[in-house]
């Protein structure tokens, strides 16, 4: 079969007016908005497109995930329908962004990240809409599902109920780079936080009186840092990462802290290494705290709370979605190959939901830094593998 061209002069525009809509995680609405109205502009019928309630169990959030069901078309109305998705919102160094077109790519115009990340996905998947309903082309029941809070722990698709998406065989997200890429695996992740006590005193007066919530974080951090377990973490055969991005606390310069609130992460793709990492931190906040005391020997306290954020998967190569796009990867003769990412995606929830669901690329590269950019060559082959894997018997 001949694959449909892709419009790539629409493709790029779509990219183009959702790449100028800001959306940070909880922001969503103008983005779901502009992908609303570009679907119905496409064809959609009102009736295919609305938003899940989701953003009622995220406080804040102004919307739900935005779910479009595409009827199959005659013959194929029965099949198990195919999930495509990606997510909304971006992160905040990608606030004010301005895109502009460099040659072969999109760059963010100022000190900004661009937000390639993932408005690739939502213009990716308009083009998508677009392209089928245009051409009349022959496709099984399609699910199309933007999320929202992907960048803050993956929160709609952790939700995301399977029945509002028509319950998919199958499922492909784009969320990456290289179209020819196809991600099978992600890694798994803790999200911890810890409350460090101190007591307060007069920094100038008596600070022996006082106990440092900050020099108790400060023994903590370092000694985690000592022991192997910050940033890329390597132990025996297992290896992972861990973080701290967030320390919180103190009022004044002359008054001891009396408490700091300290945020982090640890990842892995062995669950129990997930398990190591954390324990670490735990064990270093607790040993800090009874190392400093005041001058009746009392300590300081700690609340350690970890959970976690989502687990690690890894497909089969002979897996149902991994087949299908390796398939039609190969007729648009993208060399495809698969690989193992190293961060958190919808993926992981859909998986673990019981869509085995594979990770595609649409020309976003860098993301989450100020040199992010999208590979406009990509970005439209990434259009092309979409129609063709709708398409695809």
């Amino acid at each position: 079969m001949a694959f449909a061209a892709v419009d790539r002069t629409r493709a790029l525009q779509h990219l183009l007016d959702l790449l100028a809509i800001e959306g940070l995680s909880g922001r969503e609405g103008k983005v779901a908005a502009a992908v609303r109205a570009k679907l119905l502009a496409a064809g959609c019928r009102p009736g295919w497109v609305r938003h899940d309630r989701v953003h009622e169990r995220l406080p804040g959030y102004e919307v739900g995930n935005l779910i479009v069901r595409l009827p199959g078309t005659d013959g194929i109305r029965d099949a198990s329908p195919r999930l495509f998705m990606g997510h909304m919102d971006t992160v905040p160094l990608v606030r004010g962004a301005k895109a502009i077109r460099k040659g072969g790519r999109i760059t963010s115009a100022g000190s900004t990240a661009l937000g390639g990340d993932n408005r690739t996905a939502c213009a990716a998947l308009v083009t998508l809409v677009e392209t089928l309903l245009r051409d009349r082309l022959p496709h099984p029941p399609l699910t199309l599902l933007f999320t929202v809070g992907e960048e803050v722990g993956l929160l709609g698709a952790r939700h995301v109920d399977l029945d509002d998406l028509g319950r998919p065989a199958m499922g492909f997200n784009i969320d990456g780079g290289d179209p020819a890429e196809i991600t099978i695996g992600a890694i798994g992740a803790d999200r911890w936080e810890v409350d460090v006590r101190g007591k307060a005193a007069h920094a100038g007066v008596a600070p022996e009186r006082g106990i440092s919530a900050a020099l108790i974080a400060s023994r903590a951090i370092a000694d985690v840092a000592r022991r192997g377990y910050f940033g890329k973490v390597k132990k025996g055969r297992h290896e992972g990462t861990s973080n701290v991005g967030i320390l919180r606390g103190g009022e004044a310069t002359n008054q001891v802290t009396d408490h700091v609130y300290v945020r982090g992460e640890s990842r892995s793709h062995a669950p129990r290494f997930i398990d190591e990492i954390t324990g670490a931190y735990r064990a270093a906040f607790t040993r800090a705290a009874k190392s400093v005391t005041d001058d009746r020997g009392r300590s300081g306290a700690v609340e350690f709370r970890a959970a976690r954020d989502y687990d690690s998967f890894r497909m089969a190569e002979d897996s149902p979605p991994v087949v299908l796009a390796i398939r039609a990867g190969v007729r648009l003769r993208l060399d495809p190959r698969t690989r193992i990412a190293n961060g958190g995606l919808d993926a992981n929830y859909l998986n673990a939901k019981g869509v085995p669901t594979v990770t595609l690329g649409a020309g976003q590269h860098a993301p989450h830094t100020v040199d992010e950019y999208v590979d406009v060559r990509e970005f439209v082959g990434g259009c092309r593998l979409l129609v063709a894997i709708a398409t695809e018997p």
